[in-house]
């Protein structure tokens, strides 16, 4: 199983501690497979400075292929986060190097190596899902809570997995998930937070609960989440069990601080 993700990586610097923990959905992603058993690479930007060596050696500890993490002139991404008792919010966004994030060809072709493709929201990647799907690989991309979007319209006719982040199972996500899937999509999938998880594929909704565990911090579940749901669609197993395997992978990262 091979899998390549594409696009931002940050480091999470906690406010009060002032502890810096490497992350970014498709980092975290690619962690998280590569820690099911699954051969991950990840390709992105970091900066000339301290974060950019502690990202790339944090990455490629985790056994995941760094060979295509680029150097460039400036700052690598930092995200400032709070905690608000268990959960975490976020406070500034400093994309650094990769705001001008884009790939070349030799590194699109790197990634036509591979069985799945993931990215999110904020990775600069989306113009080359249209080119991925021509390589014939499986897509998979994170909307996370911005359900409004334009990306949403546009994107997902290229994008066999979509994931999106939200709060309950009501009409409004069904409704979204239908229309997601018949844009294209194999399986539109929503995380409902403490409501678990909802899936559609054109036929029928799936649901899934979250089990009860010890919450230290919420950071990195809905990647994990993703990982798990992924790595279960490449192994063939049924879409309920792609969604208990989201859930079990997330419930193992909320209990320790940073994504992983």
């Amino acid at each position: 199983m091979r899998i390549v993700t594409v696009g931002d990586n940050c480091m999470d610097v906690y406010q009060a501690s002032g502890k810096a923990y490497p992350g970014g959905n498709p980092v975290n992603v690619a962690v998280y497979l590569t820690e099911l058993g699954a051969e991950a690479a990840y390709i992105g930007w970091v900066g000339t400075d301290m974060y950019g060596e502690i990202m790339i050696q944090a990455i490629r500890d985790k056994g995941v292929d760094t060979s295509r993490i680029s150097k460039k002139p400036g700052k690598t991404a930092v995200t400032h986060v709070e905690m608000m008792g268990n959960d975490r919010k976020f406070g500034d966004y400093d994309e650094g190097v990769m705001a001008q994030f884009s790939l070349t060809p030799e590194e699109l072709g790197f990634a036509g190596n591979y069985q799945l493709v993931h990215s999110g929201i904020w990775g600069h990647a989306d113009k080359y899902f249209a080119a991925f799907k021509e390589k014939g690989l499986v897509t998979s991309f994170d909307f996370s809570d911005q359900l409004g979007d334009e990306l949403v319209q546009t994107l997902t006719p290229h994008v066999d997995y979509p994931f999106f982040s939200y709060t309950r199972d009501d009409d409004y996500i069904r409704g979204l998930l239908t229309e997601v899937k018949q844009r294209g999509s194999q399986i539109a999938v929503a995380t409902l937070g403490e409501n678990g998880s909802l899936a559609y594929d054109g036929e029928r909704f799936y649901t899934c609960g979250v089990g009860k565990v010890d919450v230290v911090d919420t950071m990195g579940a809905g990647d994990s989440f993703i990982a798990g749901f992924i790595y279960g669609r490449l192994k063939g197993i049924s879409i309920e069990a792609c969604l208990e395997l989201g859930a079990a992978t997330a419930a193992k990262t909320i209990g320790y601080f940073g994504a992983w």
